[in-house]
Formats: structure tokens, sequence, C-alpha cells
């Protein structure tokens, strides 16, 4: 059976739609806004996964390039492996469905959206989210739902949802939240330096929203043939007298090792007593290894909860609203552009910042259109930032995204492309890991961006917050660490300047929280901001007044359109002379906007001289600085630069008399000579005569000359 249901979003219809394809699917719908169509589905096996201790979810977001009407680019005309944009879309689908499924179910899961038409105005991303609540909560898959998503901008002092891409560039925000119909589960986004309050209002305004598109889902739900049967989950079957051994074996020692402040030195010790206990108890209970080290781990989170809400002590001894020790150093690399080291308590970001010029921008070949990114953060996490050995197998999923906050979070302080006409890379190394290191990244990228001569508007820093919350009872973490995320009920995490919040990624374990609580944290967080932003003021305070002396250095040029083509040369063969002689890069607009660059500046200098004189025709009495291409009886033919070539008649060629050419010049030879005549035709005659006579330098004088002297 087909069923159809729409509603007005943002003054436009959004419609969902089930049972007219992909109908083997545990569940699929489309959902369509505008022109742009996802085609999401779920799918989920009947046989759970043993011995796993995770849900196996998977989330694929991938997009047709015939939903725009493109022929994909490349030697192989298919669609490959999924792109930045791709991975963080599926990112945002995952991260506010995952805890809405049960503790036990452990069936291989899958989410797939598939964005089947693109109307290169509305993004395909928080479809695909609502989408994928749809077609989960119409399934048989147990699933906590429904729920939507949303984008929400401010353009024009106006709040708007599911903005069209031209309306978030002009946008001073840019949030997508996803919520349930009681409260907001997931936020991620951007904004240029705004107020908490100003947040605030936006996820509010959202949240009504998400709450129609919630009802519409339940209309489909009740339109179907029958009530959703949901699969059981089995609850494990775990003995009585086992539950309460392991507790009274552990517990003790657990209420102890959680009071160590040290990471290492916790993790080890829990870990001895997890694998003791193990070891002690396999042979009264067989093939249980897992069901006991589930419920230790459940004791730990459990005291580690009651340690906090109940004595207000956090793992490491710190009160709820401190900030581990701050130290920051730049310039720790002698050949980077720009470097600085962050360092909170035990994560520590290495951060480099590369300057390029346009010739190293990313082309994005996306369904919207194609453009270019002057400005790119990656972020990587080596294992041995946490102490641990495995294999590198390219960028995590984890590690795109935690990239792509930090990137957004400083990319509102960047300057102006006509101020600072550089290609910018920031990395990230994650030297030391224990809680947030995607916010110390913001703060070592913000430092080596300084460090490297950038004139950024504002320091940026971030923090990540915690929640504990059990009833009534909750606790506000900031700063928080690893097992803190891991074990607690929310991770907030927060960048931005001494203005305003510049970038935002909230996700929440629990059902939902409320504004007042979400209002609180902001508040904490601000505070944190603001004292992260004086240590890192204290080792930097502003920008280098100058780029590093191994950065390009940029010049730009104006050319005559009409000009652009003798400074290129057929097949480019006049630009790549005058880059081959400087050793520079050249990068011309079609408006005649040229950028030259080199580390050197006496070469970009030397360049812009070569392309002056080629856009400026010669004039009677101009000097030039050229190469002997050929030589005739009568004269030598000089190329005075790329493309242009003129004569020196042999009456021309030196001071005094002179017999035979090749007496004084030879092929290849670099010569300076004057403009002596331009005739009608363009043609250029030349005198090394005149330049000699000028500069009273008698030169390779012939024989004859020698004995008339």
């Amino acid at each position: 059976m087909m069923i159809s249901e729409s509603v007005e979003i943002g003054g436009k219809t959004l419609t969902i739609e089930t049972g007219h394809v992909a109908r083997q699917a545990n569940g699929a719908v489309t959902v369509r806004f505008g022109d742009t169509m996802v085609l999401v589905t779920a799918v989920s096996d009947k046989i759970p996964k043993e011995n796993v201790d995770f849900f196996p979810l998977s989330v694929e977001y991938r997009e047709k390039s015939y939903a725009a009407g493109k022929i994909p680019g490349g030697f192989i005309k298919r669609e490959g492996r999924p792109s930045d944009k791709e991975i963080l879309s599926a990112r945002l689908i995952d991260r506010p469905i995952r805890p809405l499924f049960p503790d036990n179910f452990t069936c291989e899961t899958q989410i797939i959206a598939l964005i089947i038409s693109m109307d290169k105005e509305n993004d395909a991303d928080v479809l695909a989210g609502l989408g994928a609540s749809a077609a989960l909560s119409i399934s048989n898959i147990p699933f906590d739902g429904p729920i939507a998503t949303v984008r929400v901008a401010k353009v024009d002092d106006e709040l708007i949802i599911n903005p069209t891409f031209q309306q978030i560039e002009r946008s001073v925000l840019e949030f997508v939240v996803a919520g349930s119909q009681e409260s907001i589960v997931m936020v991620e986004g951007e904004a240029k330096e705004i107020a908490e309050e100003d947040m605030i209002a936006a996820l509010k305004f959202a949240h009504a929203e998400i709450k129609k598109l919630v009802v519409l889902q339940q209309n489909i739900i009740k339109q179907l043939s029958g009530p959703v049967s949901k699969m059981e989950v089995a609850e494990p079957d775990i003995p009585e007298k086992l539950i309460k051994e392991t507790d009274h074996k552990v517990r003790k020692q657990i209420q102890e090792a959680i009071r160590i402040k040290e990471k290492q030195e916790r993790r080890t010790l829990i870990e001895t007593i997890t694998n003791d206990t193990i070891a002690e108890m396999i042979e009264t209970y067989p093939e249980t290894e897992s069901i006991i080290g589930n419920l230790i781990h459940d004791i730990e989170k459990a005291e580690t909860r009651n340690m906090m809400l109940n004595e207000k002590i956090r793992l490491d001894g710190r009160k709820e609203e401190d900030i581990r020790p701050i130290t920051c150093e730049v310039g720790f690399l002698p050949r980077a552009h720009g470097s600085a080291i962050f360092t909170r308590g035990q994560t520590q970001a290495l951060g480099t910042t590369t300057l390029g010029t346009k010739l190293d921008e990313q082309m994005i070949d996306g369904l919207e259109g194609e453009s270019y990114k002057s400005y790119m953060l990656h972020y990587n996490f080596p294992p041995f930032c946490t102490g641990e050995a495995k294999m590198i197998r390219g960028t995590s999923r984890r590690e795109i995204g935690h990239g792509n906050l930090a990137e957004r979070a400083l990319k509102t302080v960047l300057p102006d492309d006509s101020q600072f006409p550089y290609t910018i890379r920031v990395v990230s190394d994650i030297l030391e890991s224990n809680g947030s290191s995607s916010m110390a990244t913001v703060c070592a990228g913000s430092l080596s961006l300084m460090d490297a001569g950038v004139p950024v508007r504002s320091a940026v820093a971030g923090i990540a917050m915690g929640l504990i919350k059990e009833d009534d009872q909750i606790m506000i973490l900031s700063d928080i660490l690893g097992d803190e995320d891991h074990l607690g009920d929310m991770d907030f995490k927060v960048a931005g300047t001494e203005k305003g919040i510049t970038a935002i990624q909230m996700d929440i374990k629990i059902k939902g929280i409320s504004f007042d609580i979400m209002s609180q944290a902001l508040t904490r967080a601000r505070e944190g901001r603001m004292h992260i932003l004086n240590k890192m003021n204290e080792t930097l305070n502003k920008p280098h007044s100058d780029i590093s002396k191994y950065a390009p250095r940029i010049t730009r040029v104006m050319i005559p359109v009409d000009k652009i083509g003798i400074v290129i040369g057929p097949s480019g063969k006049t630009i790549k002379k005058i880059i081959e002689a400087t050793d520079v890069k050249i990068d011309i607009d079609d408006d005649g906007q040229a950028m030259i660059a080199s580390p050197e500046i006496e070469k970009v200098d030397e360049a812009i001289q070569m392309i002056m004189l080629l856009i400026n025709d010669p004039k009677v009495g101009d000097h030039y600085k050229g190469e002997v291409k050929r030589i005739t009886t009568f004269g030598a033919f000089v190329e005075i630069v790329p493309g242009k070539d003129g004569m020196i008649h042999i009456s021309e060629v030196d001071i005094g008399h002179t017999n035979n050419i090749t007496d004084v010049l030879k092929v290849g030879d670099m010569v300076d000579v004057i403009v002596k005549r331009v005739d009608h035709e363009g043609k250029i005659a030349l005198s090394r005569k005149a330049f000699l006579l000028k500069n009273k330098q008698p030169e390779n004088k012939t024989d004859k000359d020698d004995k008339l002297s």
C-alpha cells in the first residue's frame, strides 16, 4: 500500500512517501523537498550477532550523479568512494538515531540514503536524516522514535528552516538540529560569533518545526495496514548468582580504582580487576567472559556517576567547572609556515599552518555544482595518542567529522581573499588524547594561524562540556575527560571567540535534555572558553606581522583581459617560459587578476617585469634583456620577452665595425638591447650598440677594433 503525507516546512512542501519503491527492505521511504529527493532504506538481520558488545549499525549516504544530471568525472565513469560531504552527512544521520536502539539489540542493521534527485537549491542531508527515522519507524526494527532533522539559518535577522544553499551563504548561523517530540538530541553547525541566547533561540525555533515532522511520521504509521510489530529483543539470560557474585568481588575494588586520578594507572587497574575476575570465575561460569566484562563495566559506570553526583568528585579530582592545566607553545617546527602545540591535561594537539597559492585550492565536485576551497583543516588521530598499537587504514569517519568541526570553528575569523590571497591548510596531529581532542585542535589551529602571520580577526578556543543526569540530579562538567564522555550523558562541544560562538556540536545519549540545562551548559562553556583564550593570549595574543620566510610571497598584478592570451601564449607556452625562468607560481583569473608567488620576492619582481614587458607594447628607447634565438648574415633575432622577437642588424651589434655576427654573438647568448624602431607592422628593430654606448662599456671588440685602437 502506497502512503504519502505532506507538510509545509519553511514555506515549502515536504513529502514523505512509502510503499512505492524498495519494498523488500524492512522500511523504505522517499523524502521530497522542492525537487530534491532522497530514498532511505532500513534493513536489519533477523539473527543477532553473538559475542558482540556493541550495536552493529552502519549508515551510508551516497550521492548519485544522475540526480543532478551529471556524469561522473575521471576515467571510471561511475561513483567512487564516498566524499567528505557524504561521510559528514552519514554521521549526521547516525549520531541522533544510534542511542534510540535497545541496549541488547545486536542484529546487523544498515541505513542507506541515496540522493536520487538534486535541485541544487535544497541540501539532501537533513531530508536523509528525516527519512532514516521514518524508514525505521515503519519497519519491524526496534527503534525509540520517531525523530526528525532540520537545518536552521539566520538571514537578515530572520530564522529560516531548511534554507537554500544561497541563503546559507548569507547566514550568520547554520545548525543541523535533530530532535524528538520532547527535546533536542543532536546539534551541529557554525556561526559568526553569535551570543548564547541567540543560539538557544535558533534551537527552539528548529524544535518547533521538528515537532511537525514527528507528527508527519506518526500520521504515516497510523495509515499502515496494521500496527507496526517490532522485533523482540531478548534480554540477556544472566544467572542472578553470577550478577551478585561479580558485584561482591569487584564493587569495592572499582570504587577504589575510580579514585585514581591518572588515566593510564586507573585504566590499567580496572583492566587488571576485570581480567582477574574473569579468570577466577570462568571455571564456575564457562563462556561468560563478555558477560562478566559487561557487568564490571556497568558497575564502573554506576559507581563513577554516583561519585560525581553525590560526592561532587570527578575522575581526576577536579570540581565540575574546573579546566585542566593548559600550556601553549608556538614556533615549534622550524620549517613549517606556522606551528603550535596546545596541551590541556592529557590532551595534546600539534597544529600546523601551510600557506599556498590559488593553484593549491581544492576542487569540490558536488551535486550542487563545482566549487573551490581555499581553506581546509585536516585532523589526524594516530593510535599512539591513546597508547595503543593499531593498523592505520586511511582517514576514519571520526577524523573527517572532528576535522570538519574544527575547520568551521576557525573559518569565521579568517581574512577575506582580497586581503590575504593565500590557500590555507591547517593540520592537527593529536599527540595525546584524554578528552576533547577536536577542541584542542581548534586551539592549536588558532595559534598556528597566528604564528604563520595569517591576519585572523581573533583567537578561537574550544571546550567540551559533559553531563551526568539521574532523575532530578544533574552535574554539568567543564572540559570533560575521555572516560567522562564515555560514561556520561552528553558531549557538548562549543568553540568561539571573545565575542561569541563560531561552532557547536552536541550529542545526547539519553532521551533528551531541557533547554534550561542546555542554557546552563552554554553559560559554563563561555566561562571556560574565556579562561582558555586568556591562556592562549599569554603565549601569542595577535598574529605575527609577517608570514614565514619559507612561505610564498604573493603579489597581485592586473592584466588587461585582451592581453591575457599574450601572457599565456599558444598552448601555455609563454607563461611556462616565465615560470621556468623565474621559478614562480602564476595563476591568472578570467578577469585578468594574476597571482604571482615565490618565497623569494626578487623572483616575483622578475616575473612581474617579464609580464609587464609582454603586455606593454615596446617603445623606442625601452631596454630589454633577451636571448639570441637565430643568427643570419645580416643580423641576430632576439626574444626580448617570451613570444616576442626583435632583430639586431649587423651594424647595431657592437660599437665598432662587425664583420661576422658570430664573432660577437651566438645562439643562446643573453644580450642587453634597446628598442631602436617599431614599424607599422609591429616589427621591432633592436640595438646592442645603443645599450653599450649608453652604459659606456664596450664589449667583445673585433680584431679590427683592436688594431684601430
